[in-house]
């Protein structure tokens, strides 16, 4: 099995999940008691346990003072729906819902509701596209692993 293989394999579950936590923190990386509280796990041993398996696959490196941080983002089916924006791992419909969430009420605001069959078409497809957007922006806020 390749390295990609083997790291695609591992990373689930608990591990995957302890992965999510040092993908928020970032750079400034986080502790096994951290990501035990966050977690909700039973003791720091645990989280060091799935650190450790992270940093032996790789994806994570220790600091000397004992902390942990991502040291390499992998491709993971589970976070192609998300974007890393400050530090906040994001849905990335959410950009889109945005996009036409605001394209809709600057229609609205300029325009008004107008009973003219241009209008009506245009506010049809704005709120189809707000509403396709945000439920696929709350699917994949729902399917996150943490």
């Amino acid at each position: 099995m390749s390295d990609p293989e083997r790291t695609r394999s591992e990373l689930k579950g608990t591990t995957l999940r302890v992965y999510w936590v040092l993908l928020r923190k970032g750079a400034e990386g986080t502790g096994p008691r951290e990501v035990m509280r966050e977690l909700g796990l039973s003791s720091p041993s645990v989280a060091v346990y799935h650190l450790e398996k992270l940093r032996n696959l790789g994806l994570a490196g220790k600091t000397e003072s004992g902390s942990y941080s991502v040291r390499e983002e992998v491709k993971v089916e589970v976070f192609s729906d998300y974007v890393r924006v400050v530090g906040l791992m994001l849905p990335r419909y959410f950009f889109y819902s945005v996009l036409f969430t605001t394209m809709l009420a600057t229609f609205l605001i300029l325009y008004g509701i107008q009973l003219s069959p241009q209008s009506l078409i245009t506010l049809i497809f704005g709120i189809t596209a707000c509403a396709v957007t945000w439920a696929e922006t709350l699917r994949a806020w729902s399917r996150r692993p943490f």
